[in-house]
């Protein structure tokens, strides 16, 4: 057994929805440096082209920003399209992008709800779904393709906002994955769900070091989440050391959701 090869991602494709900031943007710098190449996508063309540049200069890997949106099913097929004119195979598919919005019940509305149930829950399904024949090509007995959802601590504890859209698909994401990893298991797919705590990004800003003190006092590690931290979770569900690991939703999350 070598170690190095347990745990190498080298060589791999990977898609990262969402990837131009935030935990997509951790996830596919750790898999650039791990020697995968990964493609990431976003809204807005000038942001993932700068995003996917600055991946490639930190990690003197190879990382390629694609404009898509991910929120409506032609989207999400011109994107499978796209990638599927330049790979054969994808051996790692993470459906991270997302969206919240929070209300008094009250006031939530329909406006409110849909977006965020569209983006959180249906769309990582049917970017699966297009995504599957090259996930298909890239799996193998000893070595299956990866997905990873990216779920939340939201899913895991009741936190004190009222988002109550997000709660729900995060909720369901998480119990998606065990029916995804049982289907797909005879295609040589792991599917697994990462749910993060906190770390920073364009949804999750810490305003002021009191704001940053009263997370770091709620967490048992005692500080918010680092880029290694998603990173390390993804490469080994990635790499051959994840490889017997399927429907299973890991906490990153310093132990928040205890």
């Amino acid at each position: 057994m070598n170690v190095a090869d347990l745990f190498s991602v080298e060589g791999r494709v990977a898609m990262v929805t969402g990837g131009s900031a935030g935990i997509g943007k951790h996830i596919a710098t750790g898999l650039a440096m791990a020697g995968a190449k990964v493609y990431i996508c976003a809204r807005t063309e000038a942001k993932v082209l700068t995003a996917a540049r600055e991946i490639s200069e930190t990690t003197g890997g190879a990382c390629i920003g694609l404009a898509a949106d991910v929120s409506t099913l032609p989207g999400i097929e011109a994107l499978a399209a796209r990638v599927a004119t330049k790979e054969a195979a994808l051996h790692i598919l993470v459906n991270n992008a997302g969206t919240m919005a929070e209300a008094p019940i009250d006031d939530y509305s329909e406006e409110d709800w849909d977006p965020v149930v569209d983006l959180n829950l249906k769309a990582p399904f049917f970017i699966l779904q297009k995504f599957l024949p090259l996930l298909r090509a890239g799996g193998t007995a000893d070595r299956p393709a990866s997905l990873i959802n990216i779920g939340s601590v939201g899913a895991l504890k009741v936190g004190p906002k009222e988002n109550y859209a997000y709660q729900a698909s995060k909720g369901a994401i998480h119990w998606m994955a065990k029916g995804l990893a049982k289907r797909l298991g005879r295609d040589h797919i792991t599917a697994n769900v990462i749910a993060p705590g906190f770390f920073e990004s364009e949804m999750t800003v810490i305003t002021s070091d009191e704001m940053r003190k009263m997370i770091e006092d709620m967490v048992p590690r005692g500080r918010v989440g680092t880029p290694e931290d998603l990173a390390g979770t993804a490469i080994y569900l990635a790499s051959r050391a994840g490889a017997y690991v399927t429907g299973s939703i890991i906490p990153v999350e310093g132990g928040l959701s205890i």
